[in-house]
């Protein structure tokens, strides 16, 4: 697991490989990933939106913005977290993401930015 505290959010990631797929006829690796958001701060906070980096060892990087997370954008107030969980497909077994959400203070109305730290996806077998 790794984790990244920015302006009193602390963002924690783990990760898994799923397993091989294919789709469109090409062999894809597919990786879990579940992420936690404390609000460490005394403010209450939201979500808006995100974005990816993807790093896959086979392709050029991607990036990927979108609002909320999995169709929300969760409210968190202090002391409180929220966790989902999500995937992603590459085409080789050895990639990364890293990233950002865009969130707002909701005491104050400023926006900000709280930093995703960068993971590592790698299918067990690809280690050696």
């Amino acid at each position: 697991m790794v984790y990244q505290i920015t302006s009193g959010i602390k963002i924690s990631v783990s990760t898994s490989f799923e397993g091989t797929y294919f789709k469109n006829y090409k062999l894809h690796y597919a990786f879990s990933y579940f992420i936690t958001i404390e609000n460490h701060s005394k403010d209450l906070v939201q979500l808006n939106s995100r974005h990816w980096e993807i790093f896959d060892s086979l392709n050029n990087p991607e990036v990927v913005d979108g609002e909320g997370v999995i169709g929300k954008k969760p409210v968190i107030k202090p002391g409180e977290k929220h966790s989902y969980s999500s995937g992603c497909l590459l085409a080789s077994p050895i990639g990364a993401m890293k990233g950002f959400y865009k969130m707002i203070n909701l005491n104050t109305t400023k926006t900000f930015q709280v930093l995703i730290p960068a993971f590592k996806l790698c299918a067990p077998f690809a280690l050696n």
